[in-house]
């Protein structure tokens, strides 16, 4: 069975969530406070996927993202927000969350988003996905989905992974930012191009000796990105 942990502090949401869940094939994991959410991840260390409410009792789901991410780099997150303010948004995506949903949404939506995210998360291993690609100083591993650069390695998430492998199998090809959601997200995805500009923003972050100047993932202005070295 597939587990998605459910941090959800309003239990009659919390239960519509986990009813939709379970029709869907998904076995929900509940949590109605962070520092629950995270207890069972311990418990359970095979959930996958890990829907966060943003405002909680204790810790709020920004923090609790960002202690997932601390030690979790393969689990897929999606913040749940009453809250449309942009700013909120950015914030879970830079903590470290893959994708963001607004309430009120419907079941289809939800699910749509976690289906997504367990394809790219779940390890799947392309056929050819069976040794490394090397561009300069960075060494991509498409069998273990890890990053080196200069020897060192990189923590990403599976979406940040799926981001340089599309860059790295393109290089010096101008992507739009269409291109990269159909890519990385999927075509059914049906969110908004932004989630790909903070993606971008938190790799930079990652990989450039300077992200004010990135010189390996440059803007293409007015259309998307390119991956040159």
């Amino acid at each position: 069975m597939k587990k998605v942990l459910v941090l959800e502090d309003e239990a009659n949401i919390r239960s519509f969530v986990v009813i939709n869940l379970r029709r869907s094939g998904y076995e929900p994991i509940e949590a109605d406070c962070g520092e629950m959410a995270l207890e069972q991840l311990r418990r359970h260390p095979d959930i996958r996927v890990a829907l966060l409410d943003v405002m909680l009792p204790d810790i709020d789901g920004f923090e609790v993202c960002r202690r997932i991410r601390a030690s979790n780099t393969r689990i897929g997150i999606i913040m749940l927000t009453a809250r449309s303010q942009e700013m909120d948004k950015v914030t879970g995506l830079m903590t470290g969350a893959d994708d963001y949903v607004t309430k009120p949404f419907s079941p289809a939506e939800l699910t749509a988003r976690i289906d997504a995210l367990f394809r790219r998360t779940g390890g799947e291993q392309d056929a050819e996905d069976t040794g490394e690609i090397r561009q300069g100083p960075f060494r991509l591993n498409t069998r273990n989905r890890t990053l080196e650069k200069n020897g060192e390695h990189v923590r990403l998430t599976q979406i940040e992974f799926s981001i340089i492998k599309y860059f790295m199998d393109n290089p010096g090809k101008a992507l739009s930012r269409e291109d990269i959601l159909n890519e990385v997200w999927g075509r059914d995805y049906f969110g908004e191009l932004k989630i790909v500009d903070v993606n971008i923003r938190r790799l930079r972050i990652k990989i450039e000796d300077d992200p004010t100047m990135p010189a390996y993932i440059t803007t293409v202005w007015g259309y998307g990105y390119k991956w040159g070295l």
